[in-house]
C-alpha cells in the first residue's frame, strides 16, 4: 500500500476551537499511521486561489491508514472540533511519487 500525502489549507475561524483539536490530533495522527510533514503561516499569494493562512502537510502510510483515522469512531468527539474551529478548509490527498514521470507517461 503506497504512501498518500494528505495537503491541509485553510483558516482559522475559531482559536479555541481549533486550540482543542489540534492538542489531542498530534497524537492520534502518529497513532493511525500519519507523521506532520510541514506546518506552514501564510506569507504570500503567488498566483491562483484565495489565500489560506495554515498548511498542514502530512504524509500517511496509505490511504487506508488515513481512513483509519477519519473513521475511527474513537475519534468521533474530535473532527468536529476540527470543523468548527477552521473555515474554507481544503483537504486533499496525493499520491506520493519519488519523481514526476509517471505523470507523464502515456
Amino acid at each position: 500500500m503506497p504512501a498518500v500525502y494528505a495537503l491541509n489549507l485553510f483558516n482559522v475561524a475559531n482559536k479555541e476551537e481549533y486550540l482543542t483539536y489540534s492538542r489531542r490530533s498530534a497524537k492520534e495522527v502518529q497513532a493511525h499511521g500519519g507523521r506532520v510533514v510541514a506546518l506552514g503561516k501564510f506569507r504570500k499569494a503567488m498566483a491562483g486561489a484565495p489565500r489560506r493562512e495554515v498548511l498542514i502537510l502530512v504524509e500517511w502510510e496509505s490511504k487506508e491508514a488515513f481512513d483509519s483515522y477519519c473513521n475511527d469512531p474513537k475519534l468521533a468527539d474530535l473532527h468536529p472540533h476540527r470543523v468548527n474551529g477552521t473555515s474554507e478548509y481544503l483537504w486533499h490527498l496525493f499520491d506520493k511519487l519519488e519523481d514526476l514521470r509517471p505523470l507523464f507517461k502515456q
